[in-house]
């Protein structure tokens, strides 16, 4: 035990407590995967900072990422669920569908360590698009009537979705249309390929699809969302912490920044939900979306400077 203790230096992360405080209360406001902020930080910010500060490779950056956010987005849980916003029949189908594929794309990322250019690449492909996608014009949900029997997406009466009730911890009630999947099934699967692959995904192509595609109420969606990013994105963490610690051991996984990064999660990961309401959705959506096209374009950066001077 003392010589896995010294092989780390215990103090050299202290800073990644706040950072992770605000990285976790911004994915629960959100709904966004907080390791979609983390992996940038460890691949871009940590290199300027000096050699103390390693991440040998992408696989350990996201793998590391993931395993917190896990840890951050379980303490989200809690908050939400305590509020009582959680459509859990509704997140099913969604984990359903992420949870193998995400499995898949971690073993994949143990298996391409000599691209690790082209997975930044992809990566900063990656943001620049969910950039894209969040800054679009945001269309609210229309409000479901007590007598509504007609479904604009599934037809009238018999064929309607039924109408799902969630009633959160103060007695409000969120009315909307039982969400579905339906050609959304397909960025389901990519949203979870790319969590195992890359550590951002599954959340940016989930809480679209809930508010924008099938209307239900911002809460509720991020509540929801939450739930499923859990579940999606521990089965991707598992499974690459799992093969960072077979092929490098313990010392792999760098155990001294997360001792800073789990307590740091968690906090936030209670805050982000209090929050909820507090700050407007739009303007949380912006603001991560900005990030974003910061991060690609950084990304991409760093991509073309290896391929053109090594």
């Amino acid at each position: 035990m003392e010589d896995f203790l010294s092989q780390f230096d215990w103090t050299i992360y202290w800073f990644m407590f706040p950072v992770g405080i605000m990285v976790a209360t911004s994915a629960m406001l959100s709904g966004i995967g907080g390791a979609a902020m983390f992996t940038p930080l460890f691949l871009i910010i940590f290199p300027l900072l000096g050699p103390d500060y390693p991440f040998p490779s992408i696989a350990a950056a996201i793998g590391v990422a993931l395993f917190t956010e896990t840890f951050g987005f379980s303490s989200g849980f809690v908050g939400y669920y305590r509020k009582k916003l959680i459509d859990f029949k509704s997140a099913i189908p969604f984990i359903a569908v992420g949870v193998p594929i995400a499995i898949i794309g971690a073993i994949l990322l143990t298996q391409l360590k000599e691209f690790e250019d082209a997975l930044r690449g992809a990566y900063a492909l990656l943001m620049l698009i969910i950039a894209w996608e969040i800054l679009k014009l945001h269309t609210p949900p229309p409000e479901i009537s007590d007598d509504a029997t007609e479904d604009p997406e599934g037809g009238a009466n018999g064929s309607a979705r039924p109408i799902r009730e969630v009633t959160d911890r103060t007695g409000h009630t969120y009315r909307y249309r039982q969400p579905r999947q339906g050609k959304g099934a397909a960025a389901t699967g990519i949203g979870g390929f790319l969590t195992g692959l890359l550590g951002v995904g599954i959340g940016e192509v989930v809480m679209p699809q809930l508010v924008k595609r099938n209307h239900v109420p911002v809460p509720v969606a991020a509540a929801t969302s939450v739930f499923i990013v859990i579940v999606v994105v521990a089965s991707a963490s598992f499974t690459q912490i799992s093969a960072l610690v077979a092929e490098g051991g313990m010392k792999a996984v760098p155990w001294n920044a997360l001792v800073y990064m789990i307590p740091g999660v968690i906090i936030g990961g209670q805050i982000g939900p209090w929050l909820q309401g507090r700050i407007a959705q739009r303007t949380m959506e912006k603001a991560i979306a900005y990030l974003f096209l910061v991060i690609g374009v950084a990304m991409g950066w760093i991509v073309i400077k290896n391929v053109m001077f090594g």
